[in-house]
């Protein structure tokens, strides 16, 4: 749902001017001579700083949102008003922010409009996708079987995303630990046997000699270290702003060993799960690539579904641009092509769907069983190196005095 500024004049001529929602162009050209308004001009209002909602950051988590979403569809399908439906949920809601769009929801069905023009007044909270799929339920009469695949969709996503998460948790906080047990084995721990071992005279192993330089170079610029890390953060969070940086950033991350392969599951996952909703909600191809594209979450994937839209647009199939791609495995496009031959696209992006939500929940399983007992040898070899290089010339200094 998109918002257009208008100019036009009523039946008695006068100028009017205003702001209309509409799925398109025509659709608002439609409703403004629905209202008895002669349109002279009508454009899209693109969304900038000033106009847009602002929410920093404060969205509502898929797991919440999903909840909201089947207990709309069952109240619906109860035989309860949209306007009630809405007001239970607003009350029932622990969702601060979402209890308090709800009610400006609310306030608008009661003033005539429809469910997704009172969602699409709060784009932070309710995605295009959920606007979009919302119209197309009003329009077909199955509101409330549109707010059960929403409900089933955010709950697979959260699931998908969950599994991810919580394999690639695990070597990031092994690695955080690391890091910190080897500074303060450099900086506090191996300071006090140095001048022991100095004193001691005679030469020194290899390995010693690497960690009491590496425990100096701590202690003199350690601040060096920790702008470092803030700096790469700070780096990683304007590169993943930048749609062309982001593009560079996502494919150097799905060409890493193990992690890049589970990651692009992922992403097939979600792409083909979006457009299978989409598209049994019967909202236009071109109009649902066009939300994939920002849902997908990832720019190499989105940008082969510019390509896509594209090549629709010109009379090319949908797969031309996939088929080109290394992103795409054959099985996604084949299973797209039947789509498009037998009319079944929204089933057979279902099925490609599920394989690959069922690959990354196995992927998952599996990776977090290989990794555990790598990253405790990992932080074994690390700390047993520093305490190796102290205890070895340590015997050598009992030596000479026995």
């Amino acid at each position: 749902m998109a918002q257009f500024s208008y100019v036009g004049r009523d039946k008695s001529g006068k100028k009017r001017t205003g702001s209309i929602l509409g799925l398109s162009k025509r659709e608002a050209v439609m409703k403004l001579k629905e209202k008895g308004i002669a349109v002279m001009d009508v454009q899209e209002v693109k969304q900038s700083f000033l106009n847009k909602e602002i929410s920093f950051g404060k969205q509502v988590k898929s797991q919440p949102f999903a909840i909201f979403l089947r207990q709309f569809a069952t109240l619906l399908r109860a035989g309860v008003s949209v306007v009630d439906a809405t007001n239970i949920l607003s009350a029932q809601t622990e969702s601060k922010i979402l209890k308090k769009v709800l009610a400006d929801v609310e306030e608008e069905l009661r003033q005539g409009n429809p469910l997704s023009i009172a969602m699409s007044k709060h784009r932070a909270v309710f995605p295009p996708m959920v606007i979009n799929m919302a119209a197309a339920g009003e329009a077909s009469g199955g509101l409330d079987e549109t707010l059960d695949q929403l409900a089933t969709y955010y709950e697979k996503q959260h699931y998908t995303k969950q599994k991810i998460v919580s394999a690639m948790m695990y070597p990031m906080i092994v690695g955080v630990v690391a890091v910190f047990v080897v500074i303060f084995l450099l900086a506090k721990v191996v300071p006090t046997f140095a001048a022991m071992l100095q004193d001691a005279g005679g030469e020194l192993p290899g390995i010693t000699l690497f960690v009491l330089g590496a425990s100096d170079f701590v202690q003199k610029f350690w601040w060096l270290l920790s702008l470092l890390a803030i700096l790469t953060i700070i780096g990683i969070y304007f590169i993943r702003r930048n749609k062309s940086s982001k593009y560079y950033f996502d494919y150097v991350v799905l060409k890493v060993p193990v992690f890049g392969k589970l990651l692009q599951k992922s992403a097939l996952a979600r792409m083909t799960r979006t457009l299978s909703s989409l598209f049994s909600s019967s909202v236009p191809i071109l109009q649902a690539l066009s939300i994939v594209e920002k849902v997908v979450e990832n720019e190499v994937v989105a940008k082969v579904i510019r390509e896509s839209r594209d090549a629709l647009e010109t009379g090319q199939r949908l797969t031309e641009p996939m088929k080109k791609h290394w992103i795409f495995p054959p099985l996604v496009t084949q299973m797209i092509s039947i789509g498009e031959e037998t009319g079944s696209l929204d089933e057979m992006l279902a099925k490609v769907a599920d394989f690959y939500e069922k690959e990354v929940e196995t992927g998952t399983d599996r990776l977090k069983s290989l990794i555990e007992p790598l990253m405790i040898v990992f932080l074994a070899s690390i700390v047993g190196t520093i305490v190796i290089s102290i205890i070895v010339p340590m015997f050598e200094v009992y030596k000479t005095i026995g």
